[in-house]
């Protein structure tokens, strides 16, 4: 089990309650001050105006409501911003929205109560998804509209996704007896205001961002090897004279991965003694998208290890407004809400995974143009040329979804619009970053799975299993389990959804 409130919750307990189906538990320390927090605002509260509370929302926070209308404003609120369209989010990534949410209220600085913290845990362990769409939400004052359709649900209403269908909230509730929340002070309010849609998202990405660049990491030094490539571009010497952590990371895994490769040469072997040739065959250096991996790659990791490092402290960090402390027996007003560190993160990862992709297709190209291998037939096509096409129709794909990457890599954090009666003058539009980000990540699995499919064909083309290293075997053997060696064409696009199911269920090596 993990338990959440009582130390920083890390990407890694994030992961094992997302993917592995582990049970979260409230610390009862941190239960205790949530509770704190809640008798503190009810008394506090009394006869003073704070917003949200007694008064209206945004630029209607000059209107004041009356003692006995304030627990119908919070229902107001909620029902009000149940307003998103748009597909819903997947149940990962509501799940993933759910933890960043229990996360924040764990902290104590909220003001709800109790009830709030066990039924989102509840949820979250019996797998029940409020229905959340996509889009709505600005991500300043938070991820509104997200997060009020997740109130919705905590309230009672609206629809649930339990059992891989659309039911509605009350049925489950009934069935599985769980019970609604009540509005006692401001959970309304408290629930719908902050980042934790964006940073939900987020955490996803990041999980599965660091598995594809895992695997660009392990099919970069695999074609490496097939081509037959020189090693000191891999080398120690070479890349610890460039300071970055990344690139020498990279370069690390990719020895690792090569270690008893018959096929890799040693360059002075080859090219180290007196040659008499005019013109060599072979090419002294190798194209940039075998040569260069290490430089380009390390800067995704070096990304993602930062993105990592931010996401997770919004995970663990209060993000509505205002921020009830009773400690100091105070309420502050301000802008916790505000998304901006996770959106700039969620653009840094759609724009370096959207490069991983460039890198992909441009090996991919590489593996199928004789022109420019002098190695394989074109489009690494094991049947008759001219008559049977191999991995050509696929290569359409690659090239169309990279593409679309590309595109979507323009940066969502500077595309503030106003809105609110300019109110939010100023906004993050972090939810979408992260689902833009999501969407260049899945995309780019697909661009991975084809180039995966064409590199085997490479090696069944070359009969060089036995010379592979021991890594570059096991995989080898594992995909061929799922996708056998071809000659004659035939239907590619589900050999290609069950490499792609493979690709994201699996990560050859950490990083």
């Amino acid at each position: 089990m993990v338990a959440i409130g009582s130390k920083v919750l890390s990407l890694e307990e994030a992961y094992r309650v997302l993917y592995s189906g582990e049970e979260l538990v409230l610390d009862a320390a941190a239960l205790q001050q949530v509770e704190a927090s809640f008798e503190f605002l009810k008394k506090f509260s009394a006869k003073k105006l704070i917003y949200g509370i007694n008064t209206g929302f945004g630029p209607m926070a000059q209107y004041r409501i009356s003692d006995e209308d304030t627990f119908q404003l919070q229902y107001n609120l909620i029902r009000s911003h149940s307003s998103g369209s748009g597909k819903l989010l997947s149940p990962i990534h509501t799940k993933g929205l759910m933890i960043a949410r229990l996360s924040s209220f764990m902290q104590a600085h909220s003001g709800i109560h109790p009830e709030v913290v066990h039924l989102l845990k509840d949820l979250i362990n019996k797998n029940v998804y409020p229905c959340v769409f996509e889009h709505g939400g600005v991500g300043a004052s938070g991820d509104l509209v997200q997060l009020a359709h997740l109130a919705l649900v905590l309230i009672g209403e609206g629809e649930v996704v339990y059992e891989e269908k659309v039911q509605p909230t009350a049925e489950v509730f009934a069935r599985l007896g769980l019970k609604p929340i009540g509005i006692h002070v401001r959970e309304g309010l408290a629930i719908i205001n902050g980042t934790s849609a964006m940073t939900g998202v987020g955490l996803v990405n990041l999980i599965e961002a660091k598995r594809l660049l895992a695997w660009s990491v392990t099919i970069s030094a695999m074609i490496n090897e097939i081509v037959e490539a020189f090693d000191d571009h891999l080398s120690a010497e070479l890349n610890a004279v460039k300071m970055h952590e990344g690139q020498n990371k990279v370069a690390g895994i990719m020895r690792e991965i090569l270690v008893g490769s018959k096929m890799v040469r040693h360059r002075p072997d080859h090219l180290y003694k007196e040659l008499e040739e005019e013109i060599f065959k072979d090419k002294v250096q190798e194209y940039y998208s075998l040569r260069c991996v290490p430089q380009i790659l390390g800067p995704v990791f070096d990304t993602l290890k930062q993105a990592e490092q931010l996401v997770v402290q919004e995970l663990n960090s209060v993000s509505d407004n205002p921020v009830v402390d009773h400690h100091k027996e105070n309420v502050f007003h301000g802008g916790n809400f505000h998304g901006d560190y996770v959106s700039l993160e969620m653009d840094k990862i759609k724009i370096a995974i959207t490069k991983l992709s460039m890198l992909s297709e441009r090996q991919l190209n590489y593996l199928m143009n004789e022109k420019l291998n002098h190695k394989f037939p074109p489009f690494m096509n094991l049947g008759k040329l001219g008559f049977n096409f191999g991995m050509q129709g696929v290569q359409f794909t690659a090239t169309s979804t990279v593409a679309e990457n590309q595109t979507l890599s323009f940066p969502m954090y500077v595309h503030s619009i106003p809105n609110n009666n300019d109110n939010q003058d100023i906004v993050s539009m972090g939810c979408n970053a992260a689902l833009m980000a999501g969407r260049v990540i899945g995309n780019t699995f697909e661009v991975l799975a084809i180039q995966v499919m064409t590199m085997l064909q490479a090696v069944d083309y070359l009969g060089c299993q036995d010379r592979l290293a021991g890594f570059s075997h096991k995989i080898y053997e594992e995909v061929r389990a799922i996708f056998p060696k071809f000659i004659e064409d035939s239907p590619k696009y589900k050999d290609l959804q069950k490499i792609r199911e493979y690709l994201m269920a699996n990560q050859p090596v950490q990083l």
